[in-house]
């Protein structure tokens, strides 16, 4: 028996439907506990933009093992019109036996669970939640020579002004309700060429020259045609049968959407984007963690600047502590607080970037472990030292600075260190990640799991030289020849 939990921000966004048990906030669902059984969520909160409530309400059902409607998959997609259009492709042969209309002529309509109040396009709302499965849609669409998607946005409970909406709202949320929600199977097509995308604009790109030089050299000794590409080849995608990203991650900018578009096409992609969704966000990985036992700082999460959250803060974590923007990068958007003055003029400050902060307590370290895990497995250490004089590895300013390093056998990590480090990386999937650990005596913690980590040459090749990078393109040879062996079934 599983346990429908329906996620609100305010409870009288419920009022014009009968009352019941499963309906919460978003605040009480922040804190509820951990449970075995199974949970349903579906997410009705009022802003599902990036970083927005509704947003963080399905970030945290899915780190949480919850089923959620929508899916921070279908948030995403939705938020971003050119990933879109690659999706409703899906959906234009429903479009094409809609009536024609007059040249210039748009129509918008809404639609709740695949289903609309305006019997002539009921075909369409089916189509729309199945490519895009969301409460409550929003379509629009212009007659052009036929009639074309012009925008597809999720909409909240409070778009539903009318009686007759509400009425029909709550009788397709009844019968959606027992239904199963199931993804939809993803496209294949298949050659032996790898892109690797890059963007030569960046200041701090994950690998150097000289790495992505190694890349392709070690790739053309398996028999691959590695080659860079950027923003300008996201259409050439298709004549590839692998994306190895190598430009800083983010659900916001290019690479998200390469992956997205390449996993369409049926290309081998690290890091992919489920890994990039749970990897660049903190909120999400360290409520993954902790809910998994796996050992981190003591954290908490703020929602405001107020007074009495900064003392709830020290109370629960001491001083000093530290403030995280839940996307930043290379230490951006990670702040230092000693003054409970501090603590509110930073918070006020970092909350208009995002919903939700990350607190947690200060550990302060001579260096960092990054172990780096590819298919499951580490395959380098490293320790990270933090900038002279700073507690951080990089202090940016007019020129940013790194501290230095070294590059560790993996014979000689400490084995509590490469144990949490695998078990982070359990959690997130099977691609490539550096993990980014704290050592204080006996006490292991980790800081975060970064997916696409830096392979910069004469760094964390120093030790493992090409047999670094024949261990990343050696997965994608096993990964693309089994797709090649399951095209031929």
């Amino acid at each position: 028996m599983s346990r429908l939990v329906i996620v609100v921000d305010d409870v009288r966004d419920w009022g014009p439907y009968y009352p019941s048990h499963s309906v919460i906030s978003f605040d009480d669902y922040l804190c509820l506990g951990t449970t075995r059984e199974r949970v349903r969520v579906v997410n009705l909160c009022r802003n599902y933009r990036y970083l927005g409530s509704g947003y963080y309400c399905s970030l945290l059902a899915e780190a949480r093992g919850h089923h959620v409607i929508p899916s921070l998959k279908t948030l995403t997609e939705l938020s971003a019109k050119p990933l879109s259009s690659i999706q409703w492709q899906g959906m234009l042969p429903t479009l094409a036996s809609l009536a024609p209309g007059q040249p210039g002529e748009v129509k918008q309509l809404r639609c709740w669970f695949g289903e609309t109040l305006e019997p002539e396009y009921a075909d369409l709302a089916r189509s729309a939640f199945q490519h895009f499965p969301c409460p409550i849609l929003e379509l629009r669409m212009v007659y052009r020579q036929g009639w074309r998607m012009d925008k597809l946005q999720a909409a909240s409970l409070r778009a539903l002004s009318s009686s007759t909406e509400q009425d029909s709202f709550a009788a397709c949320f009844e019968r959606f309700s027992q239904k199963l929600w199931r993804p939809a199977p993803a496209q294949k097509r298949f050659r032996y060429d790898l892109a690797i995308l890059v963007d030569t604009e960046e200041a701090m790109p994950p690998s150097d020259g000289a790495a992505l030089r190694k890349f392709i050299r070690v790739a053309e000794k398996y028999g691959i045609c590695a080659e860079l590409i950027g923003r300008a080849d996201y259409s050439r995608l298709a004549e590839y049968d692998g994306l190895f990203i190598r430009t800083t991650t983010s659900v916001a900018n290019i690479s998200y959407r390469f992956a997205k578009r390449a996993e369409a096409e049926g290309l081998v992609v690290i890091d992919d984007s489920q890994s990039i969704l749970r990897c660049t966000n903190k909120i999400y990985l360290a409520d993954l963690l902790k809910r998994n036992a796996v050992a981190v700082p003591k954290t908490e999460y703020l929602r405001s600047g107020s007074e009495s959250e900064a003392r709830r803060l020290i109370d629960a974590l001491g001083l000093p502590l530290v403030l995280k923007v839940p996307d930043g990068a290379f230490s951006k958007g990670v702040v230092k607080v000693d003054s409970l003055a501090a603590l509110c003029a930073e918070a006020q400050r970092l909350l208009d970037k995002s919903a939700l902060l990350l607190a947690q307590e200060f550990m302060y370290t001579e260096y960092d472990w990054r172990i780096g895990v590819l298919d499951g497995q580490p395959l380098f250490a490293c320790r990270y030292y933090m900038v002279k004089k700073h507690w951080q590895i990089y202090r940016h300013g007019k020129r940013s600075q790194s501290g230095g390093f070294d590059a560790v056998p993996i014979s000689d990590v400490p084995a509590d260190v490469l144990r949490a480090a695998v078990s982070a990386c359990q959690l997130i999937g099977n691609s490539f990640y550096g993990v980014d650990i704290k050592q204080q005596g006996s006490r292991v913690v980790v800081i975060e799991v970064n997916d696409n980590p830096s392979i910069d040459s004469g760094v964390e090749d120093k030790l493992l030289g090409d047999s670094l990078y024949a261990a990343v393109i050696e997965v994608f040879l096993r990964r693309m020849e089994r797709r090649g062996l399951a095209a031929t079934k």
